[in-house]
């Protein structure tokens, strides 16, 4: 039996015997031949079958003729048959001229979902709605990105770590947090991989990071909350301030975005007229309090009663360095420290800022970095101060030393739905989490 090909490494071979298996995506059943476009999990080709005609000019019922007739859009099939190269077929060049077709699972005749569904129904019917090319390079540029992220991790001395996503108490703070009975007790659903990201340090590690999940109880049904998320982390000991980590952070992006561009930057231009752009380093840095400043000469006064910065805003001040550092990223820095964390380091010269940034994508929010406090006594202070219990949250590792150090966390989804100027992260999202949606 000729071993299985796929679609993708048909032209570089030879005229003759292959060996194809695939889905079904059209059919065209006319008197003479056959059609049908076959595709895998690679690309798409054709399969021809001419049909056998009898003496008297009637249509032979033979096989594959009758099971190509009987043949429904998403059905599984194998096939063989000669390949042979042929310029004028539209479809990348080259056919396979059918010797036999042999069904391995029929699909249901009405599809469910259509190009013109709307997203909700589409996640409904999400295995199918995947196998739409376009969609189907999303994740093959999410294996890109993260291949060449572990890559550069790796190879500037980095350890992979993969913390619980059980916890005994909150990672961050009880806003946002998942409860669950846990035998005798209770558990939490890990918000972040903070704490463990830290204890790392203290245990000598050096440089972490993880890719994994994490989970938050938020009601939001915007397109760039979801309830569950898979969160970039890395962590890294002997920092002098938050600059560490924002160098260690665009130097990272620019590694998955030049991989992503190298290897599918023309197929995102053609299915999403899209060009990817690798950004230049370093990326735009603006204290938060000038940011506000400069939104507010742009005309918009940030509605907020905390001291943050609002998504409008954020929009306006990717506007801002697109206008006049022509540069997707920006780094909004020094952040109030009444909107950050209690485990965000503050500036000794300036206690109510903190060293810690947002970085900000095409006018969206992909990530928070900072220097940790690594001080037991400080820490557990500004924890008291945010009306957190600090036995809960177990510091007791820090007494035992740790060096000073920082990190960030960065939604994988979101960076993607930026990248490819996509306006959801379900888009960019495998299976979809959120308040109203447990399936598939």
């Amino acid at each position: 039996m000729t071993a299985r090909a796929l679609i993708r490494d048909l032209a570089a071979l030879p005229d003759g015997p292959v060996s194809v298996a695939g889905w079904v995506e059209t059919v065209r059943d006319q008197k003479k031949v056959q059609f049908v476009v076959l595709r895998d999990e690679s690309g798409a080709v054709q399969l021809v079958n001419p049909r056998t005609v009898g003496e008297d000019g009637t249509v032979v019922a033979d096989e594959p003729a009758t099971t190509i007739s009987g043949l429904s859009q998403g059905t599984f099939v194998r096939a063989t048959g000669e390949l042979k190269h042929d310029e004028r077929v539209k479809l990348g060049g080259i056919e396979i001229k059918l010797t036999s077709l042999t069904v391995e699972t029929a699909a249901i005749p009405e599809t469910p979902i259509a190009a013109d569904s709307g997203i909700d129904k589409r996640m409904d019917w999400r295995f199918l709605d995947l196998r739409e090319p376009k969609h189907n390079l999303i994740f093959r540029v999410q294996t890109t990105f993260e291949h060449a992220l572990r890559q550069y991790w790796v190879e500037n001395g980095f350890i992979e770590i993969h913390t619980p996503k059980l916890m005994a108490s909150p990672s961050e703070s009880r806003a946002e947090l998942f409860q669950l009975d846990y035998f005798e007790t209770t558990a939490y659903l890990a918000q972040s991989p903070q704490l463990f990201k830290q204890m790392a340090q203290a245990a000598g590690f050096g440089r972490v990071f993880e890719i994994g999940p994490a989970f938050r109880a938020d009601p939001s049904f915007t397109s760039r909350h979801a309830t569950e998320f898979t969160s970039v982390d890395s962590e890294i000991s002997w920092i002098d301030s938050h600059e560490d980590v924002m160098k260690l952070h665009e130097e990272l992006i620019v590694a998955g975005f030049t991989a992503v561009k190298d290897k599918h930057g023309e197929e995102i231009e053609r299915l999403f007229g899209v060009e990817v752009t690798v950004p230049t380093t370093p990326f735009p840095r603006i204290p938060l309090a000038e940011a506000k400043r400069i939104v507010a000469e742009r005309g918009y006064e940030v509605p907020r009663a905390d001291d943050d910065m609002d998504p409008e805003g954020e929009r306006q001040i990717s506007a801002y360095v697109q206008e006049t550092y022509g540069h997707e990223f920006v780094f909004l820095t020094d952040y109030n420290a009444s909107i950050r964390p209690y485990y965000h380091m503050r500036h000794e010269d300036d206690p109510t800022l903190t060293k810690s940034y947002d970085l900000i994508f095409n006018g969206v929010e992909i990530s928070t970095g900072a220097q940790r406090e690594h001080r037991v006594d400080i820490l557990a202070e500004q924890a008291k101060e945010k009306g957190l219990d600090v036995e809960e949250l177990d510091l007791s590792f820090f007494e035992y030393g740790i060096p000073p150090h920082g990190g960030f966390g960065m939604g994988l989804a979101r960076v993607l739905m930026l990248m490819l100027h996509l306006s959801n992260l379900r888009e960019t999202t495998y299976l979809f989490r959120g308040p109203t949606r447990l399936t598939p």
